[in-house]
């Protein structure tokens, strides 16, 4: 469970650090505009330069801090030992897109999510017997977003074209309900944030070939594929850890279509609508979509 943070503490592999914690903060750098990887070109036989594309690279912060627990070298040991522990595990080492969390808390905001890895502890234990361990730490986001510590979900059955149609008799004139508004159909979300988000979907057998649509965009996830009764399928469209996984842990990735783009999957801000269609005898199959409001700045 994560801890409760107050302004300017901070949260690094379980252990909280900054003010009124054995961990002070002297300073740290990284928060602003994360880097540019630019694909500016200089023009032959020209002055200037052609400015290209910008991709945004991970975000690197670095944390300037102390460890104090005077008269007790021990202790600061083991609070070094604990901000390396999470990060050293082999769990999250050697998988290929695991990340961990850096949680930030400044005045005016919620906590802020950055997932990433630890790339850098190195301290200085000149000054241990004193229970003062200088502390040089960096931070390797995977993206540049902060996210919410808190998730947003949205479960959508199949929905129905419509509620309306005609009663027998028909007698003129014909009057046509049609059916369900927006307020009312299940697939509208509202996203909160300020940046477009990823989303991990996961669709409930039992069904077969479902297809989610975002109305707005024309973005489409197909999958030629049946799920039975108790089993289904998940599509993580986070960077990193993108993935089409069954319950059991095999590999679905094969059955997306090829017009299916799980790069480019995301949810923009705002209200806007999930649609989802399958073949499912029993109407008892289920989306649900799960995602964490992002920003671009703190």
């Amino acid at each position: 469970m994560n801890a409760i943070l107050k302004d300017h503490q901070h949260e690094l592999g379980g252990v909280v650090i900054g003010t009124g914690t054995p961990v002070p903060i002297a300073a740290i750098e990284g928060l602003g505009r994360a880097e540019v990887r630019t694909a500016d070109v200089d023009p032959p036989s020209a002055d200037g330069i052609w400015l290209g594309a910008d991709y945004f690279t991970g975000r690197t912060v670095r944390i300037d801090a102390a460890i104090k627990t005077p008269g007790d070298q021990a202790a600061a040991l083991d609070l070094l030992a604990a901000i390396q522990d999470v990060h050293d595990d082999p769990a999250l080492r050697l998988t290929g897109g695991a990340t961990t969390e850096l949680r930030l808390k400044f005045p005016g905001r919620d906590v802020r999510v950055l997932n990433g890895r630890l790339r850098k502890a190195d301290p200085d234990l000149t000054q241990l017997v004193n229970g003062w361990v200088p502390l040089d730490l960096e931070f390797l986001a995977a993206d540049p977003l902060y996210y919410s510590d808190t998730p947003q979900h949205a479960t959508i059955p199949l929905g129905m074209i419509s509620d309306g149609g005609f009663t027998a008799p028909v007698v003129a004139p014909i009057v046509v309900d049609p059916g369900p508004d927006g307020t009312t159909r299940p697939g509208w979300i509202q996203v909160d944030g300020k940046a477009p988000t990823w989303p991990v979907l996961r669709i409930y057998g039992p069904c077969a070939n479902p297809r989610i649509t975002h109305v707005e965009s024309g973005r489409v996830l197909q999958l030629n594929t049946a799920i039975d009764p108790g089993d289904f399928i998940e599509i993580d469209t986070r960077p990193t850890w993108r993935s089409v996984l069954r319950s059991n842990g095999g590999n679905a990735a094969t059955a997306l279509t090829a017009a299916s783009r799980i790069d480019t999957f995301t949810l923009p801000t705002g209200v806007s609508e999930l649609r989802w269609t399958a073949t499912d005898p029993t109407n008892s199959a289920r989306l649900t979509a799960t995602w964490r409001p992002a920003w671009p700045t703190l």
